[in-house]
C-alpha cells in the first residue's frame, strides 16, 4: 500500500535529522527515510579513533546541545552517535531504519518515494543522504593490477587490520591525515607512506572546526556578493591538528611524499621511476554526493549536483537538498552548520505547501 506524508526526508542522519527538528517546528506532516537499521547516520561506520573538530558544545544540531564527552575535548564517533540516537528519541521524530529510497519520481503534483519497504506518496521531498555512501577513487593507471588490498576511507577501521604490512595512505585532507597519524603512532604496520597530491598544510594548533565554519560561512557570502578570496587564516582544504594529528607531525612521523603516477602489482612508482612496495594502499580520496535516487527527475547540472538556490532545487521548487556541503549551505555537511540550511529548507516548504 502506498502511504502518504506531505514531506519526505530521505536520509537519517545529521542533516535529516535537522530537518526532521524544523519541519516538526512548522507543523508539518513528515517521515523520514533512512537505510541505516539504526541511528546515528555515517558516524556508525567511521574508523575506531576518530575525533571532532570541534568541542562538544560547537557540534550541536538544533535546540539540543550535545553534552561533554568525559575525558575528551573533541568527542569521538561512538559519542556522536550517541548524541544522534538520543536527538532522535528526545524529539520523536518519525524515523523509520531500514528503509533504503531507490528512487524519487514525479506523479502529478506529488512525488513517488519509492524504497524497498514500499511506496510513499509526497508532496515535497528534502533529500539529506550525504556522500559516504559514494566513496571516490581516481582513475590512476595500475590500480587493476596491484595486488595487495585496496580500500577507501569508508572501510578504514584499526591499525590492528595492517600490523606487519607496508600501508600507502593516499589523500592530503583530514582524513588522509588522521588515518595516517593513527597508523603511524600505534606502530604495528611495518611501514607507512603518506602520498598527497600538494604538501599538507596544518593548521595552527589553535583553530578547530570552529573557525573553519567561520570561513565556510564568510566564503559563501563572498561568492554571493561576487567575491572570491574571503581573507581568512584557514582554508577549508588545510588539514586540522587534533591531538593524535599534532603527536604525529611534532614526532615527526606525518612526512608526507608527492603523489606517485600509477601503481604496479607490487607497490607503487613515481614519475622519475623510483618505486615503494606496498601490502595495502588506503584511498582517502574523497566522495560524491549520494543522488542516485533523484535520477528519475532529471536534475543533474554540471559535476553531477543538482543546481540549486540555496538548499532548494532549480528545476523543482518541492525539492530540497541538504548536507551535502557548501553548494546546499555554509558547512552543510557539519554537525553545526546543518542548522541553519535545514531551517530555511523547512521554511520554504512551509510556506509553498500552506
Amino acid at each position: 500500500m502506498t502511504q502518504h506524508t506531505e514531506v519526505a526526508v530521505v536520509g537519517g542522519g545529521q542533516a535529516g535529522l535537522a530537518a526532521g527538528y524544523h519541519l516538526r517546528r512548522r507543523g508539518l506532516d513528515f517521515q523520514i527515510l533512512d537505510a541505516d537499521p539504526a541511528p546515528g547516520g555515517s558516524w556508525q561506520h567511521m574508523w575506531d579513533s576518530l575525533h571532532l573538530f570541534s568541542p562538544a558544545e560547537h557540534s550541536s544540531l538544533p535546540g539540543r546541545l550535545m553534552p561533554a564527552q568525559a575525558g575528551e575535548t573533541y568527542p569521538d564517533a561512538g559519542h556522536v552517535v550517541g548524541y544522534l540516537t538520543d536527538y532522535e528519541k528526545r524529539y520523536d521524530l518519525p524515523v523509520q531504519h531500514g528503509t533504503r529510497v531507490e528512487a524519487v519520481r514525479r506523479d502529478g503534483d506529488h512525488f513517488l518515494v519509492e524504497s524497498d519497504t514500499g511506496v510513499r506518496r509526497a508532496r515535497a521531498v528534502i533529500s539529506a543522504t550525504g556522500t559516504w555512501s559514494r566513496p571516490f577513487l581516481p582513475a590512476l593507471p595500475g590500480r587493476e593490477v596491484f595486488a595487495g588490498r585496496q580500500l577507501h576511507t569508508v572501510h578504514y577501521r584499526s591499525p590492528a587490520d595492517f600490523a606487519g604490512q607496508r600501508v600507502v595512505v593516499v589523500g592530503g585532507g583530514n582524513s588522509g591525515a588522521q588515518i595516517a597519524a593513527d597508523l603511524a603512532l600505534d606502530g604495528r604496520a611495518a611501514d607507512l607512506t603518506w602520498v598527497t597530491a600538494r604538501p599538507p598544510r596544518f593548521l595552527p594548533d589553535d583553530i578547530d572546526g570552529r573557525a573553519l565554519f567561520d570561513v565556510a560561512t564568510a566564503r559563501r557570502r563572498a561568492l554571493e556578493a561576487g567575491r572570491e578570496d574571503t581573507g581568512g587564516v584557514a582554508s577549508l582544504g588545510d588539514v586540522v591538528a587534533v591531538p593524535p594529528v599534532r603527536a604525529a607531525r611534532d614526532a615527526g612521523l606525518l612526512r608526507a611524499a608527492g603523489m606517485f603516477s600509477r601503481l604496479t602489482a607490487d607497490g607503487v612508482r613515481w614519475a622519475d621511476g623510483s618505486t615503494t612496495g606496498a601490502d595495502a594502499v588506503i584511498w582517502c580520496t574523497g566522495f560524491r554526493p549520494a543522488l542516485s535516487h533523484l535520477a528519475p527527475l532529471g536534475l543533474r547540472g554540471p559535476r553531477g549536483r543538482i543546481p540549486t538556490t540555496g538548499t532548494q532545487a532549480v528545476g523543482e521548487a518541492r525539492l530540497h537538498l541538504l548536507g551535502y556541503g557548501d553548494w546546499t549551505g555554509p558547512a552543510s555537511a557539519t554537525l553545526i552548520g546543518v542548522g541553519r540550511p535545514a531551517r530555511d529548507a523547512a521554511r520554504a516548504l512551509a510556506d509553498l505547501l500552506r
